[in-house]
């Protein structure tokens, strides 16, 4: 070997453990994923369904994964804001967002939004939260019938709170009156909680709001129908939608996204967390207690049945468009 080859395999040789010792010092860093608090991003007001949902699962998440998870409510557009906040975030895992379904596929459908679906990583869905229609306990609606009725003859001039425009809740409302022939007039609202205020204080006549939202008040408020396929086992004394002859079946889907292009490795620790925590017997009871079915779907599948979704609502927006927003 003479001088000059000497020197080349010399070099060679030191590049290759340089780049070896600089892999396997990186490699820790990664494996230490999370080294600060991670947030988890909420679209409505504090109290409602979606809030609970994500508070809950930031204790679990946290345990599972030796962090401190924190909840932030960044509210307004019916989601929108808190969904471009994530979308726009940097992909490290460090912001995730707690979506609901459909608003999470309705939006970008509806109106220009700072997101789109390949903004995410979908890592699952978590739980669903059948939609219900409240009126105080006093009202003089005591079935789904008398509301019917009152609204055919009267049409526009019942007042109807939603958690937003393009919301599960909004959505229902917009179904209910296609299938009755009705037409009742929205209000929308930021949250759940200032919704189930409003229906306390008299200030709107019904609540479109899940049933899990509205059964710790059940007795301040008469729940007309829980748009569930049967009654809920979780409120068998709530009628269904369909047992009074609507066939509404609709519910508020809960799931956890990250912005788009996570580390793979984060992305796995993510998602057996997930996993976990869905088939923890603690973790169901809690749900059970906020009368929210479990209904665990993660990755690949979730997005799959979010496309399909997004189809559905897409055909329902060209013949029946819930919104004077423009695209």
């Amino acid at each position: 070997m003479n001088r000059f080859s000497n020197i080349f395999f010399h070099t060679r040789r030191s590049l290759v453990l340089a780049l070896g010792a600089l892999t396997l010092a990186s490699a820790p860093a990664m494996a230490a994923w999370p080294e600060r608090p991670i947030e988890i991003v909420v679209g409505f007001a504090p109290g409602g369904g979606t809030d609970i949902t994500a508070r809950t699962l930031a204790i679990f998440l946290g345990k599972q994964l030796g962090a401190s998870v924190v909840v932030t409510n960044k509210v307004g557009a019916s989601g929108a804001i808190s969904l471009a906040y994530v979308a726009k975030a940097a992909p490290d895992g460090y912001v995730l967002g707690m979506t609901n379904m459909p608003g999470l596929v309705t939006l970008p459908i509806e109106r220009q939004t700072q997101f789109k679906n390949s903004s995410f990583t979908y890592i699952a869905n978590l739980v669903r939260d059948p939609s219900a229609f409240s009126v105080l306990a006093t009202s003089k609606y005591k079935s789904l019938a008398d509301l019917v009725a009152d609204a055919k003859a009267n049409p526009g001039q019942i007042s109807y709170g939603s958690t937003g425009v393009g919301t599960d809740d909004h959505l229902a409302m917009v179904l209910f009156e296609r299938l009755t022939g009705t037409q009742l007039n929205h209000v929308p609202f930021n949250g759940a909680g200032p919704l189930r205020t409003a229906v306390m204080g008299g200030h709107v006549v019904i609540g479109g709001m899940n049933l899990g939202e509205v059964m710790p008040s059940v007795g301040k408020v008469r729940v007309l129908a829980q748009a569930s396929p049967g009654r809920s086992r979780l409120a068998p004394d709530v009628p269904s939608f369909a047992e009074q002859g609507v066939n509404l079946v609709f519910n508020s889907e809960r799931g956890l996204v990250a912005p788009a292009g996570i580390p793979a490795d984060v992305q796995r620790r993510l998602t057996e967390a997930l996993r976990t925590i869905a088939a923890d017997p603690e973790f169901q009871k809690q749900m059970a207690q906020q009368f929210t079915e479990m209904d665990y779907v993660e990755g690949a599948a979730w997005k799959a049945r979010l496309d399909k979704a997004t189809t559905e609502f897409t055909t329902l927006w060209k013949t029946t468009p819930w919104s004077d927003n423009a695209k």
